[in-house]
């Protein structure tokens, strides 16, 4: 995940591969970098469509062999649903990069190794399968919350900025964005995540926990989250981005490029696990 958690902090600091690669931009209003990533205004279809609208969506940003050999494949100077996405569909995620020459830009991230959690191979310790019982786990309750924690400025390595909060909201609206809730005893809010959900891709975005009330809060969400994604025993793909030494502790595997896209370009043919049926199991 994006985290920007104390969590996983290799990834909140943002410390991957590209960011000592230096960036390509794409090739918007003259700026030059290969591959051009075209216009990121380019319209894929209406957002609350159905997922399958945006198979074609691979186009916007080349084909995969022509990607750079570094995490970061590209930059834009927009941020839409509809661009975030073609982006998941094609195995790259966005991230905000500020500052880059005076401008805000989005970067588009492929990782060379790509982090993801095999369902079967979550790795839930006694003490904390122990711990993990004092939470009451909702989901879609409070997405607000959870992406506004996530995305405190006060931590730091913080990256959820304005446009990824206004981007996620609406993906969240239409159902392609979900959260996952970790609350204790009196209802108050102690760790969550977020990520985006289509077919049998997620990409989990970013995870939380309160210092003061929820230690584990955020491993709770991610225990129950596998739970969400594994009870049919389809093949889905829980994608964290990039590899850190917490999440390894937890199960997480690297994988090169090809495979994940491999694995995505399967995952996407699955159904989507029944995020409503668990939103109404909690109530």
């Amino acid at each position: 995940m994006q985290p920007a958690l104390p969590d996983s902090a290799g990834c909140a600091q943002r410390t991957c591969r590209s960011a000592r690669s230096g960036p390509l931009i794409a090739k918007e209003r003259g700026y030059p970098g290969v591959p051009p990533l075209q216009q990121a205004h380019v319209r894929l279809g209406i957002v609350d469509e159905r997922p399958e609208r945006y198979a074609g969506a691979s186009s916007v940003f080349g084909p995969p062999d022509r990607w750079p050999e570094r995490d970061l494949i590209g930059m834009s100077e927009q941020l839409t649903p509809e661009l975030a996405i073609a982006g998941y569909r094609s195995g790259v995620f966005p991230m905000p990069q500020h500052g880059f020459r005076g401008r805000d830009l989005i970067g588009w991230y492929s990782p060379l190794d790509r982090g993801i959690l095999p369902l079967a191979g979550l790795r839930v310790s006694r003490s904390l399968r122990k711990m993990i019982k004092r939470y009451t786990i909702t989901v879609d309750t409070a997405f607000d919350q959870v992406i506004r924690r996530c995305g405190d400025p006060r931590r730091p390595g913080g990256w959820i900025d304005d446009q990824i909060l206004a981007v996620y909201t609406r993906l969240h609206e239409v159902g392609l964005v979900h959260s996952v809730e970790a609350r204790i005893d009196d209802g108050r809010l102690a760790g969550g995540l977020y990520g985006v959900s289509i077919g049998g891709l997620f990409a989990g975005e970013s995870m939380f926990h309160d210092p003061q009330i929820g230690r584990d809060a955020s491993k709770a969400a991610l225990v129950a989250l596998v739970d969400i994604l594994g009870p049919d025993d389809q093949e889905r793909l829980l994608d964290v981005q990039w590899l850190t030494p917490h999440l390894a502790t937890l199960g997480v595997i690297e994988i090169e490029r090809d495979e994940y896209l491999r694995r995505l370009s399967e995952a996407l043919e699955l159904p989507e696990p029944d995020f409503e049926a668990w939103r109404q199991s909690a109530m």
